[in-house]
């Protein structure tokens, strides 16, 4: 079965980097030229995903504007010869859904409310706060998919290996079996203390799930902070008898989390020394200042 829907949950409050997002969503801080969403949302283009339900809540109108048609700055930027530098979605049979979250009740909640746009098929989902490149091919979301087709498991989940000194930041994975690019799991955690992880294979905010994780979901508790979260659906899955494998991340991949003033720091520096044209530039200015320090 072929893979094209995918859901966005995009509506958490980034309280973490207020100011900045008091009236802007973290979603679409920018980075480099683009703004964080559309690296997500592009990302998935680039291995066939074609329908996206984001799901929204307060605040959040910028990201539906930006991904609209926009007919007069289009007619402007081709006066100039210039391009919007985005991929073109109608061109691309590419269509964009929008949900709307009316409180912060957590990511299981969001993902809950794609039930009915994704029916009886497995799905994507990818947090819109977080960029995950893949230099060579397939990428990660490939991957999972052609894991999802060999295993027919009810979750596959994108995970990468973080220092057990941070494991207390993500849902860490138990391995059911050795770690390798697919393995099974037998159980997971929300946020463990480091000397509690199961182990240091750290969840990267890409999944693939089938419908049968909207039962689980229902039966979700409200866990840390209160909130209804994917890790303990997916651990209410293994509960059941599904089988829930992972794809681990390659060398060369990197996940960038916009989640804090210094993981959005470091997105940035890296994107902007990979810029073609202002590169070296930048980087002749980054050793500049890192030389007065010296």
């Amino acid at each position: 079965m072929e893979i094209r829907k995918a859901v966005l949950p995009v509506a958490g409050m980034g309280t973490r980097l207020l100011p900045a997002t008091k009236s802007q969503p973290k979603e679409m801080l920018p980075v480099g030229y683009k703004p964080v969403v559309q690296y997500v949302v592009e990302e998935m283009i680039a291995q066939g995903l074609r329908s996206f339900l984001f799901i929204t809540g307060r605040k959040k109108r910028s990201i539906e504007d930006h991904f609209d048609d926009d007919p007069e700055l289009n007619a402007r930027l081709n006066e100039k010869d210039q391009a919007i530098g985005e991929v073109d979605y109608a061109a691309a049979g590419v269509e964009f859904l929008y949900a709307r979250q009316r409180r912060p009740a957590g990511n299981a909640d969001a993902v809950r409310l794609a039930r009915q746009f994704v029916g009886e098929e497995p799905f994507v989902v990818g947090f819109g706060d977080t960029i995950v490149t893949s230099p060579s091919q397939p990428g990660v979301i490939a991957r999972l998919v052609s894991s999802y087709q060999r295993h027919r498991a009810a979750a596959t989940i994108a995970v990468w290996e973080v220092p057990r000194a941070e494991t207390a930041k993500y849902g860490v994975v138990r391995p059911a079996e050795a770690v390798g690019d697919d393995f099974a799991i037998e159980d997971m955690v929300e946020k463990p203390r480091p000397e509690a992880a199961p182990s240091c294979m750290a969840v990267a905010a890409r999944y693939l799930f089938t419908p049968a994780v909207f039962p689980a979901i229902e039966a979700v508790q409200p866990g840390l902070g209160g909130e209804l979260w994917l890790t303990d659906a997916i651990r209410i899955l293994l509960q059941r008898g599904e089988a829930v494998r992972c794809v681990r991340l390659r060398a060369g991949e990197t996940r960038y989390d916009i989640g804090t003033p210094l993981t959005y720091y470091r997105a940035f520096a890296d994107f902007a020394l990979a810029d073609p044209r202002y590169g070296e530039a930048f980087r002749a200015y980054l050793a500049s200042k890192l030389g007065e320090r010296a």
